[in-house]
């Protein structure tokens, strides 16, 4: 199986082409440094060919749930120490992933008189769960120019927090509505300085990023996230062909060690393009020279059939890793898949959690 087989990403040899996608689990300490059974739910998937974590905040204006975790002060580099090493104790590799929510920050959890910030003060149009209920996102406040060199400094300390945690590499969320993504699309970019206007301004900020990060563990360990679909919230852009075209070719300059796009439409049309839009991987395969990684819907057979068709290198699995700790075991032997429950994702402690069975726990070979 094709699947199976080992890639590289950088100067990393992967034992096989599984991914775990990020997915928050809301499970970290109130300080949202990762405790002890974090630690154990990333240990148990840690055969995968690459596990990335969660989305980790790399400022403390970029907050939600309670639970959810984050890797700007020592206290949680230590907690993701203790994850670094009981993945790598079973022989697996585990990726950072760096996220500031930007506008889609919690403004009931910030500091008296902190409001989220954004590109330009334009407010989501999504509601989510706040302290005490939904609530619908207020306008944010727009980066002055001088403040956007301080968040690529967050995001250049947060990879340096991750480098003492032990980290094998980083992955930059640049997608699903959070700030780098409203940076790149112009429903939600609108400013007039070098940050601004044509697609080769709206893409420095990522750039910057990357470079930023690419300081720290080198260019070859950076993944990079992106939706170039996504639409949730009113985000969106007017050439979303042309928009990720320059996307995909600056960042094979910079030569990332691989790009992650989401982009299947079996999760619902937000992921996917709009009807009579084109699919986006193919052009991403012509123009982006690394390893790419393909999200959204994927079971084994159309993974395996992405590999073979070359349209992706690596595939990322979300939900099925929620409910297998050991996929790749199960894929190898075309096992039997244990069902996850959607309603235990968010809940807190060990149920639905670390106590998904694995082949193992019920006799199998």
């Amino acid at each position: 199986m094709h699947l199976m087989t080992p890639v590289r990403i950088g100067d990393l040899t992967l034992p096989n082409r599984v991914a775990m996608a990020p997915m928050t689990r809301a499970r970290s300490s109130e300080s949202r440094a990762p405790n002890e059974l974090v630690a154990e739910y990333y240990a148990q998937r840690a055969s995968a060919g690459l596990l990335i974590t969660e989305a980790c905040s790399v400022s403390p204006l970029s907050v939600s749930r309670p639970g959810t975790s984050a890797i700007y002060l020592d206290v949680h580099a230590e907690g993701w120490r203790q994850v670094a090493e009981r993945v790598h104790g079973r022989g697996g590799r585990i990726f950072q992933q760096l996220y500031h929510m930007g506008r889609k920050a919690d403004p009931s959890r910030l500091s008296p008189g902190e409001r989220p910030v954004g590109p330009s003060a334009i407010p989501s149009q999504q509601q989510a769960g706040g302290a005490n209920t939904y609530f619908q996102f207020g306008e944010p406040r727009a980066l002055a120019t001088a403040e956007v060199a301080g968040v690529v400094g967050e995001f250049r300390n947060a990879a340096a927090q991750a480098h003492k945690a032990g980290m094998d590499g980083i992955e930059i969320h640049a997608a699903q509505g959070y700030l780098i993504d409203q940076f790149l699309k112009d429903a939600t970019n609108r400013r007039t300085d070098r940050y601004g206007g044509s697609i080769a301004n709206r893409v420095r900020f990522l750039l910057e990023i990357v470079d930023a990060v690419s300081g720290v563990f080198g260019a070859g360990r950076v993944g990079v996230r992106i939706s170039p679909h996504y639409r949730d919230g009113g985000i969106g852009d007017s050439d979303t062909t042309a928009l990720f075209r320059h996307v995909a070719a600056a960042l094979n300059e910079l030569g990332i060690g691989y790009l992650h796009a989401i982009e299947a439409g079996e999760v619902g049309a937000r992921q996917g393009p709009p009807e009579g839009k084109p699919f986006l991987m193919p052009m991403l395969r012509q123009v982006f020279g690394g390893p790419l990684m393909a999200n959204s819907g994927f079971t084994r057979q159309s993974a395996e059939a992405a590999i073979v068709a070359g349209t992706a290198d690596l595939v990322s699995f979300g939900s099925l890793y929620i409910a297998n700790p050991d996929l790749v075991e199960r894929f190898r032997l075309d096992a039997p898949l244990n069902r996850p429950d959607p309603e235990k994702y968010y809940l807190g402690g060990p149920s639905g959690y670390t106590d998904y069975p694995a082949l193992r726990d019920n006799g199998a070979a």
